[in-house]
């Protein structure tokens, strides 16, 4: 075996990559023993078959979700299928209408992301992890709510918890009951008075006469929060990752900035923050001659998917003239996420005004911290990105 699966499988430090591609080349269903609290059962590590499983839903239900993380977010979207999950989807989906992202992006995410550069920009150099990714996403969740901004380090923490709990359950459900009684205000106010914006939206929406019940919108609220603020922090820490370890893509894209896309969809693909989703057969069945049997927890791991050599040509690199082709970093099918817009919009603003105001952006050659290194099992982001660039007053 060429790879140790302690290593391969640590839950925060794991480097699941070449497990995935030596295993792929034997079967592309592994059987697993259990962990993070889904039990025993199968993941689908190729790309054709992770497909066909995530749009399947009738035989492959998202219900899992609510017995797994569901315990930490409430009644969950990811959680439903069929008719409950698309009126529940369209209740949902016009808060983050094309209208609402454009002015988010003029009046939130840049302003946002400007001030956490004008931070730092006068140094010369930087921890971009704990300066920038970090802050940012949750900023803007924060902000799109109606949260006060200073209060956001505190909702990263209870993203954490909760995007954890399955392997700390106290910390998570501690988490769940803090973020749900900070924001009860919120939503009391609101509903009393709309104002127009994103939280206003989902208190009101209704849809043929549906409306969001309270569990369903305190679930929403819960998985919006770790959702859009942790795997988005993660991916853009990727994105610059990415570009500070290939120098000579870095400096193609600080010329050009109309290759930005195609840094945000290659590192989508190479590296995405979320490695898996999480389905239950509900019927007898087999995936590529595997026997599946029902209520068998069936660990769809996108991530592997994305780099299926079947699928892509040299998929262990990160090259941005790829050919255009489709990814799973936000998943297919019905549950395909509905925050992939915006998560987008961040990351094109975040890596255009990063490249515009921190220019000559490069490793620390002087830093003598732990090497710099994407990691983590079902979440996957750098530890820390120590850098130098030419100061700007």
């Amino acid at each position: 075996m060429a790879y140790d699966p302690a290593v391969a499988m640590d839950f925060f430090h794991g480097q699941p990559y070449e497990m995935w591609n030596v295993e792929r080349e034997k079967c592309p269903v592994l059987q697993s023993e259990g962990s993070f609290g889904l039990g025993s059962g199968y993941s689908v590590i190729d790309w054709a078959h992770a497909e066909s499983v995530l749009r399947d839903p009738a035989t492959f239900s998202s219900a899992i979700n609510m017995d797994h993380i569901g315990q930490f977010m409430g009644e969950l979207i990811v959680g439903l299928d069929g008719e409950e999950h698309r009126t529940y989807r369209n209740l949902v989906a016009k808060a983050f209408r094309q209208s609402q992202l454009d002015k988010w992006d003029a009046s939130l995410v840049r302003p946002l992301m400007n001030e956490l550069i004008d931070g730092i920009a006068h140094l010369g150099s930087a921890e971009l992890v704990r300066d920038v990714t970090a802050k940012y996403p949750v900023q803007v969740i924060c902000g799109i709510v109606g949260i006060p901004k200073d209060e956001a380090l505190q909702f990263q923490q209870w993203a954490e918890g909760i995007n954890t709990g399955p392997i700390d359950p106290d910390a998570g459900f501690a988490a769940k009951h803090a973020m749900t009684e900070y924001l009860r205000p919120f939503v009391e106010s609101r509903r009393a008075e709309p104002i127009g914006d994103f939280l206003s939206d989902l208190v009101h929406a209704e849809v043929d006469g549906e409306t969001l019940a309270d569990e369903r919108l305190w679930g929403f609220l819960r998985l919006l929060l770790p959702a859009g603020a942790e795997t988005t922090y993660r991916v853009f820490g990727n994105a610059l990752y990415a570009l500070l370890t290939h120098p000579d893509i870095m400096e193609r894209v600080q010329a050009d900035a109309s290759l930005i896309p195609a840094v945000i969809e290659e590192t989508l693909r190479w590296e995405s923050s979320v490695t898996m989703v999480s389905r239950r057969a509900t019927t007898d069945t087999e995936i590529a001659g595997c026997p599946i049997a029902a209520g068998s927890t069936v660990g769809v791991i996108t991530g592997a998917a994305n780099r299926d050599g079947s699928h892509f040509e040299r998929p262990n690199e990160f090259d941005i003239a790829r050919p255009p082709a489709l990814h799973m970093a936000f998943g297919t099918g019905p549950h395909q996420c509905l925050g992939m817009h915006l998560a987008r919009l961040e990351l094109h603003a975040g890596l255009e005004i990063v490249l515009e105001r921190l220019p000559n952006l490069r490793f620390d050659p002087t830093d003598s911290g732990p090497t710099p290194v994407i990691e983590g099992f079902a979440f996957r982001g750098p530890n820390r990105l120590p850098v130098v660039f030419d100061s700007v007053a």
